[in-house]
């Protein structure tokens, strides 16, 4: 068993209504208070002032009806706070109990940030031959006693029990040594390998998470990968996303880019191609289209037009951007409602012979269908009711480059091609003909472009 500066120790267990600390509640607190007066067990149901799920229930056999009576976390607040203060906190899968009770003690206004060491963790350093750690396994492996599984005291005796079967197989220096990092080291999800987060960079780039396969989790960029990456892993006990994340990473990649803009263009890119299951921005629609502005015989007209178009990112006279052709429409008739535009006459309703459209009927128009409005008035309120909508053209002839660093980010007409060493030839990647407009790079590009023009290079006419 570990000695030295561990002289204090906290090993804990908690039975909850569910995985996600920021909305699950917890039902049972088991802890083992260990230091020099001895060792002493404590444990307690809790009321989490919410339904057990029936599949917890038949897992734990905490009932509804047990918990009915149990006092709330807010009366055990205190008592729980007391039994673990100034002491190292200890948990199988920690992040899991430490964020319930983190959550719990913000409730109730305590102040909690224990030391925390997980088991699990410090399993996979004792024991790197084996590939699992999860606390079953450890029961078969190093022949603990069970009492209660999947109870709170039943399982803080498993993970006591462990600790001291430590010392069997190594020395206490090589225990502490083990666990002296583990507690140096910013915490981190217990299926990942702390030796990854210790490579990352403190650079800008581009790092991506994944779980069992080899299908990302979630894709961001970074100004520094590193801090980044923490942050992901330090905020998970107060966001339900970053907790889920948290439990299903087990490696990371990561990919350098010279500064923020190669960052923002290879996430974006990355996340349309890859579809990682918890990014929600920046993934590919598959319709994007515009208003088009046509004038026809001296009116002003509307036709959709979508990024199949080739003159699309090119033309000056395209309105909006939309995800599909009906919301494109449903925003159009309310800009025309809104400015008493003439249905009509934009198109967005069909011409009846000899007949002014409805909206004139009910002065919604000012009535150029039925000859009351000047066409030429309209025209200029339709074009002033959708100027702050217009998009920008692509303002070159062609393909340019954009230098960053040693990097050469290349675009063409709103559409990321690739990132090549400043020294390579471009034609490598604008030789593969034409991609389509890309919403995500030209809100990106609309912002950088002013503040790197003397970094542009223009490829191709």
């Amino acid at each position: 068993m570990p000695k030295s500066s561990l002289s204090r120790l906290a090993f804990v267990d908690l039975e909850t209504t569910g995985g996600t600390a920021t909305s699950d509640r917890i039902t049972e607190i088991g802890i083992i208070e260990v230091d020099e007066a001895g060792v002493r067990e404590w444990s307690s149901l809790v009321n989490p002032e919410m339904p057990i799920p029936p599949f917890i229930q038949s897992l734990t056999g905490i009932t509804n009806e047990m918990v009915a009576d149990a006092p709330t976390f807010a009366e055990l607040a205190e008592q729980v706070h007391e039994r673990l203060a100034d002491r190292i906190f200890i948990a199988h899968n920690a992040r899991f109990d430490h964020g319930f009770l983190k959550n719990e003690f913000r409730r109730t206004g305590h102040d909690f940030r224990p030391a925390v060491l997980c088991t699990v963790r410090l399993s996979r350093k004792l024991f790197p031959g084996f590939a699992r750690h999860n606390l079953d396994t450890l029961v078969e492996r190093h022949r603990l006693q069970v009492s209660q599984r999947h109870r709170a005291l039943g399982d803080a005796q498993l993970i006591w029990q462990f600790w001291q079967k430590l010392g069997d197989e190594h020395s206490a220096e090589v225990i502490q040594d083990a666990v002296d990092r583990l507690l140096s080291r910013p915490t981190a999800p217990s299926r990942l390998d702390a030796l990854q987060i210790d490579a990352l960079p403190s650079s800008h780039g581009v790092y991506l998470f994944y779980g069992e396969n080899d299908l990302p989790l979630y894709i961001g960029k970074a100004n520094n990968l590193r801090r980044r990456v923490l942050a992901h892993f330090s905020t998970d006990h107060s966001s339900s996303k970053e907790q889920a994340l948290s439990q299903q990473v087990e490696r990371i990649e990561w990919i350098h880019a010279a500064g923020e803009l190669g960052a923002l263009l290879k996430e974006a890119d990355l996340v349309k191609r890859l579809m990682p299951a918890q990014n929600v921005k920046l993934r590919q629609n598959e319709e994007i289209c515009s208003w088009r502005l046509l004038q026809r015989d001296g009116r002003v007209k509307l036709a959709l037009a979508d990024t199949e178009d080739l003159f699309f990112g090119h033309d000056p006279e395209l309105y909006g951007l939309y995800t599909s052709r009906r919301k494109a429409t449903e925003a159009m008739k309310a800009i025309a409602d809104a400015h008493a535009l003439c249905h009509q006459e934009l198109g967005l309703e069909k011409r009846r012979a000899g007949k002014a459209c409805f909206a004139s009927q009910v002065k919604k128009c000012l009535g150029v269908c039925a000859g009351r409005e000047p066409v030429e008035e309209h025209n200029a309120r339709v074009r002033a009711a959708l100027e702050n909508m217009r998009l920008q053209a692509w303002p070159y002839a062609g393909a340019i480059g954009i230098r960053e660093g040693e990097s050469l980010h290349v675009i063409d007409a709103w559409a990321y091609l690739g990132t090549i060493d400043a020294r390579d030839d471009p034609t490598i990647l604008t030789a593969r003909g034409r991609r389509r407009f890309d919403r995500d790079v030209y809100q990106i590009l609309r912002k950088w472009l002013p503040r790197m023009d003397g970094q542009i290079v223009r490829l191709s006419s």
